[in-house]
């Protein structure tokens, strides 16, 4: 799982950057200001969980089940906010409606904020 963890946090800091560079210049010029800026913020998020995970991947044990929640929820939860953001702002550009889409948004952030609250939980509990 520490492996996993690391090697997910690689992967969502490595496309959190080229996902960026597309926002910065390609997409602006197909994306209305208000979509460009709700991908912007899958973006800045998805960053954010890449730093989350490589810290959490090298302090944690992953000896129990709660420390391996941590991870899978931050890491379920990224994808759910994050890719149903990509897909929302691409709707129109793609010609289809992916309205249903927008439940998933705040439950892959409920997920990640239950993740924080677990770490935090660790924290209170572990002695460094």
């Amino acid at each position: 799982m520490k492996n996993f963890t690391l090697i997910i946090g690689g992967i969502y800091g490595l496309l959190s950057v080229v996902l960026g560079a597309f926002g910065a210049h390609a997409f602006k010029k197909i994306l209305s200001i208000e979509r460009l800026e709700s991908f912007e913020t899958g973006v800045r998020y998805q960053m954010y969980a890449a730093f989350f995970l490589l810290i959490v991947g090298y302090i944690l044990k992953f000896d129990t089940t709660s420390e391996k929640w941590i991870s899978i929820l931050m890491i379920a939860g990224t994808f759910l906010f994050s890719v149903s953001i990509y897909c929302l702002a691409f709707q129109d550009v793609w010609g289809v409606n992916l309205k249903f889409l927008g439940p998933v948004t705040p439950l892959g952030g409920l997920f990640m904020i239950i993740s924080w609250a677990m770490l935090i939980w660790y924290f209170a509990q572990v002695k460094f």
